[in-house]
């Protein structure tokens, strides 16, 4: 009875040795699988409070964004620090942004400002806070805030604006400028001033 048992302990140990990858192998799978159950759980648990706001909509950071409508001749490429898009998606708004308008086969122009809101029924994009802009074509403006409306091409302020460029600088209030037509005017209270040594 004694010898039955030693050989059938020595046939166990002779089978396990056989079976021992694919035993190591379902091991592993095991490990992994409940690695898997918990992660999930986790993420379940924890939602990434950056990217989820309390049923307002949602919030991202660092992000690149293009807008292109060959039916409006315009394309817009706008980096951000943060945006926030509500749940309807209609309503976005961004902080710390460069923003870059490209009319078509129009000089460009650049921004970059604190905070701006983009309405997607209206079309309009509101900028404010330190702007600045720049043009392909060398031109610089500081105002405190900026409407466009990519609908109609129309960049317009009532604020006060500073425009300086390779032959004058022109300060006043209010400004609009049509980026499809390439035309500028400055609403009142205009000084020029005309750099002699460009001329």
């Amino acid at each position: 009875m004694a010898q039955v048992e030693i050989f059938s302990v020595k046939s166990m140990i002779k089978h396990f040795k056989k079976q021992w990858p694919i035993i190591g192998i379902m091991v592993i799978l095991l490990v992994v699988a409940s690695y898997l159950v918990k992660f999930g759980r986790k993420v379940i648990q924890e939602p990434d409070f950056n990217v989820v706001i309390d049923g307002e909509g949602i919030k991202l950071k660092d992000i690149h964004f293009t807008q292109n409508d060959l039916t409006k001749g315009l394309e817009w490429v706008l980096d951000a620090k943060e945006v926030k898009s509500s749940l309807d998606k209609n309503t976005i708004i961004f902080q710390d942004f460069h923003l870059k308008l490209k009319p078509q086969n129009r000089p460009f122009i650049k921004f970059k400002g604190n905070e701006g809101v983009y309405t997607r029924k209206s079309g309009e994009i509101n900028l404010w806070g330190e702007l600045e802009g720049y043009s392909e074509d060398g031109y610089r403006f500081i105002t405190e805030r900026v409407l466009f409306n990519e609908k109609t091409g129309f960049l317009t302020t009532n604020k006060p604006v500073k425009i300086s460029g390779p032959f004058f600088t022109v300060t006043g209030k209010g400004l609009y400028v049509d980026l499809k037509k390439e035309r500028l005017k400055i609403s009142s209270d205009v000084t020029a001033i005309l750099n002699k040594e460009s001329l």
